[in-house]
């Protein structure tokens, strides 16, 4: 099934925006000029600028796979990615951004009825910043939970009207769960933080919540939800609706890095018609063998990755359509995949950045921004190689207790 380049329109939802765009995958390249002017802005600021989620805003895209019963696009979530990719060619801040923002918005769409219902009709724009781990202390009072803690990493969290953040909650069998809540934003402190290498317009400060009360119709249990289980929902009838959650959440990430790959790929070929390679005969590079077989190589890991996410996109997607739930073993290749796909295309872009030569890395230059970019993406923890090949390798061998429930 062929997913990369469908169509898909926005409808009005139930507090739709009204917004209808063909082709999100063309707006979101049609972006790029003024992602671009705005880059260096952004990391200069250490924020997105407000002009570029504006025009995003507008094109509807932070809802790219949200369902259409909410106002979104609810596009497959191939959509999703190339429009990841795309954004990223212009800005990999901004298109993180967005990418958080819709995963994290999609993610509420799983909760109970009412929980869906004050969410999204709370604005026609509500966006969801989250951070997943429960770095916190939590109390049970009557409907809900109290909680106290700090979330770190919670990107793009100044655009968002909500956040969702983990608190420990008891799970089955003595074992502490994780409660993903979701809470107003203006319930919330975010503490500036964000002080990095790279990466560094997408304002991933930290959340501080002191005695924040959340009721129970917005709180899930990451053990059910990673199972596809969704107490109190009845709003089930679209595709992303039963998407594998963990799949989806991890796969997300590689939709900014595939971009980034791409882009430099695309500066360093259309650069190599004009440089030549210092203390040798070559006038341009496009003339050296060595460079043939490297950009070639390069090029091919990159397409590799693409495919290989395209493939995963599909897999989660037609699961979804065909009423079933993902097998142990195939969320596990998803994780697996992910980690293959962030250490490819950094491989991809390491390689080259050694082609374009020290003068890539002057500041002035949009490629050494997009290097120190995609060595910061790539590692982000859910999507880290070494974790993700242990994952898969345990779950192909049967090896009993994961190392992480996050399948």
């Amino acid at each position: 099934m062929n997913l990369e380049n469908q169509t898909v329109s926005a409808r009005d939802g139930r507090n739709g925006t009204g917004v209808r765009v063909h082709d999100p995958v063309k707006a979101a390249t049609g972006l790029q000029p003024l992602l671009a002017s705005n880059a260096a802005r952004a990391e200069q600021d250490r924020q997105v600028p407000v002009e570029n989620i504006r025009a995003i805003e507008e094109l509807n895209l932070f809802k790219i796979f949200v369902p259409k019963r909410w106002g979104g696009y609810g596009a497959p979530l191939a959509t999703a990615l190339d429009v990841f990719a795309e954004l990223a060619k212009g800005c990999a801040s901004t298109a993180w951004v967005e990418m958080i923002l819709s995963i994290a918005t999609w993610t509420a769409t799983l909760l109970p009825d009412r929980g869906q219902e004050e969410i999204f009709n709370s604005s026609p724009h509500a966006r969801v910043a989250g951070v997943f781990t429960p770095s916190s202390t939590a109390r049970r009072v009557d409907g809900g939970y109290v909680f106290t803690g700090r979330w770190g990493f919670a990107s793009g969290s100044r655009y968002a009207t909500w956040a969702t953040v983990g608190i420990p909650i008891p799970g089955d069998n003595g074992k502490t769960d994780i409660g993903l809540t979701f809470v107003p934003m203006a319930e919330l402190e975010i503490e500036d933080t964000w002080y990095v290498a790279g990466m560094k317009g997408t304002g991933s400060n930290t959340l501080v919540a002191k005695e924040v009360f959340v009721p129970d119709h917005r709180v899930m249990r990451a053990s059910q939800i990673v199972e596809g289980i969704c107490p109190g929902r009845t709003y089930s009838d679209e595709p992303s609706d039963n998407y594998s959650f963990v799949p989806v959440a991890a796969l997300v990430l590689c939709g900014p890095s595939i971009g980034m790959a791409e882009a430099v790929l695309a500066a360093v070929a259309g650069n190599a018609h004009k440089r030549g390679i210092t203390y040798t005969s070559y006038a341009r590079q496009a003339d050296s063998s060595v460079v043939h077989r490297d950009i070639a190589e390069a090029a091919l890991k990159i397409e590799s990755a693409r495919l290989m996410a395209m493939r995963a996109a599909a897999e989660i997607h037609d699961t979804s359509i065909a009423g079933r739930k993902m097998a142990y073993l195939n969320r596990a290749r998803v994780r697996g995949e992910c980690g293959y796909i962030t250490q490819t295309v950094r491989e991809a872009v390491d390689q080259l950045m050694s082609i374009a030569g020290a003068g890539a890395f002057a500041e002035a230059s949009p490629v050494q921004r997009l290097w120190r970019d995609i060595n910061v993406a790539t590692r982000h923890a859910v999507d880290a190689s070494e974790i993700c090949f242990e994952l898969y390798g345990r779950a192909m061998l049967g090896v009993k207790d994961n190392i992480s429930d996050l399948i």
